[in-house]
């Protein structure tokens, strides 16, 4: 028997060789040459720790926490394992399966079955079986073969999944400590200026008093105070929400966060300069579309195979007796050998349907891969534009706000000389404090700009944070 099977061996082990289905090819994508922006080429920037170039040892702390302890993190880190899993599931079609089966049972014949138990013979017996058990169903025309293709593709997609989740994180982390230093530092100046109008309104009511000012100036004054106090409790809301937000982030309870240098003490990082065409290697959203990509076009192969026949080998060798004693016998051994080939004929339109259905699934996920290289060019082309312009927001910004502390001094001066009314002061230092805060929240934009052209045009660094954040148990190897 075995003589007879061998044959057949080696003509399903050349059969196996014909997977059908089509092979993945990258498709072409149109690429700009450069960006609207030149930027000289920094691609070493691109490649470390960018976060460190701040100069704030507390947003280092930050986001090695959030690294380490961050849920979403480890969400991704988890599912990874699940998806090699379900690879190392797909991938042990390829080889034979090996089982055993014991048991052990009582049974009653019937006295008049078919056929009928002789007269006096006893109706009740035993029955002891074992044996090792064997199949292996061939590959013959690659149907496992595209489906562990697909979902190795599932694999490095999960994994893009988890560098794109540690790009936000570590991104979504430095931009929020930003923003919340620029906070801290809008309620500095409210609660400066309120303590200035505050001092001023104290002396208007002495004025008011002896008779040297009127009650318009006063409530004047009275309305300036308000106003700065009235932006203390909203800067302190928005202090507490943006805590709460950067501890969930650290993977801990709501609460206060440790702050370090001030917002003028950070240091720009530099800006990274490279070519549009580096994003397609790098961005771990455009890589994970092309994993689905992939996955996508192995699943028309695996519905294709099942238009041909499938090659099934069994084996079975074992001992069955009705005497426990005589069960591992020599008489009491069985075997069997089989081979079996089972194809389609009619389905009634099954297996087109579902070559159809991976067919429109290859083409959503290859627009899916061109729409994110298109949203990816665009998102690095708005990062490195805002960039340049943010910086000249927040110097014009600043120059604003010295001209107008200079035309405040000028105008308390006029009106402490009798020149002029108290309302020009009022506007004046209205005009300050408004300024004040805008230059804050602009200098703090620029600085997140900087952030968002990492977060675009990623780099080596996502693969360096990604090292310091939980790893998966299990990974397969291409």
């Amino acid at each position: 028997m075995i003589k007879r099977i061998w044959p057949l061996l080696c003509a399903s082990a050349l059969l196996a060789a014909c997977t059908v289905g089509p092979d993945y090819r990258r498709p072409e994508v149109e690429v700009p040459q450069k960006w609207r922006i030149e930027y000289p080429a920094a691609a070493d920037v691109a490649n470390t720790a960018w976060w460190e170039q701040f100069g704030d040892p507390v947003l280092n702390e930050l986001i090695e926490t959030a690294l380490r302890d961050n849920r979403d993190v480890r969400i991704a880190a988890a599912r990874v394992d699940q998806f090699a899993g379900a690879l190392q599931s797909t991938r042990s079609q390829f080889y034979p399966q090996f089982g055993y089966v014991a048991d052990a049972a009582r049974n009653r014949a019937s006295r008049v079955g078919q056929p009928p138990l002789p007269p006096g013979a006893d109706p009740y017996f035993s029955l002891y079986q074992g044996a090792l058990s064997a199949s292996w169903q061939i590959d013959l025309f690659g149907r496992v073969q595209r489906l562990s293709e697909a979902a190795q593709a599932q694999v490095y997609a999960s994994e893009q999944a988890r560098r794109g989740v540690v790009l936000t994180l570590t991104t979504s982390v430095a931009s929020s400590y930003i923003v919340l230093r620029s906070f801290d530092r809008q309620l500095e100046i409210a609660r400066a200026t309120s303590a200035n109008f505050a001092e001023t309104l104290r002396i208007f009511n002495l004025r008011f008093t002896a008779g040297m000012v009127s009650q318009t100036e006063v409530s004047q004054v009275q309305s300036q105070f308000e106003q700065a106090q009235a932006a203390i409790p909203l800067i302190e809301q928005q202090i507490a929400a943006l805590e709460n937000l950067l501890s969930v982030l650290l993977g801990r309870n709501p609460g206060p966060i440790l702050r370090g240098g001030t917002l003028a003490q950070l240091q720009a990082p530099a800006v990274p300069g490279d070519l549009p065409s580096t994003l397609l290697l790098r961005r771990p959203d455009i890589l994970q579309a092309e994993e689905f990509l992939i996955a996508a076009n192995a699943n028309i192969g695996a519905a294709q195979a099942q238009y041909f026949p499938t090659l099934s080998l069994t084996g079975l060798l074992g001992s069955v007796s009705t005497a426990l004693g005589d069960w591992l016998s020599g008489p009491a051994t069985a075997w069997s050998v089989a081979a079996g080939l089972t194809g389609p004929i009619f389905t009634g339109g099954a297996i087109e349907g579902q070559v159809a259905s991976a067919q429109a699934g290859e083409r959503a996920a290859l627009a899916l891969y061109q729409q994110t290289i298109l949203n990816a060019l665009r998102e690095a082309n708005d990062a490195l534009v805002g960039t340049q312009k943010r910086q000249q927001e927040a110097a014009a910004q600043a120059r604003r706000v010295e001209a107008l502390r200079e035309f405040a001094r000028l105008s308390r001066l006029r009106f402490d000389q009798g020149v002029s009314s108290y309302l020009e002061v009022l506007i004046a230092e209205n005009e300050l404090f408004v300024a004040e805060l805008a230059a804050v929240n602009s200098s703090a934009q620029r600085y997140t700009q900087l952030v968002g052209v990492y977060q675009a045009l990623g780099g080596g660094w996502v693969d360096l944070a990604a090292q310091r954040a939980p790893q998966p148990l299990a990974s397969a190897p291409k």
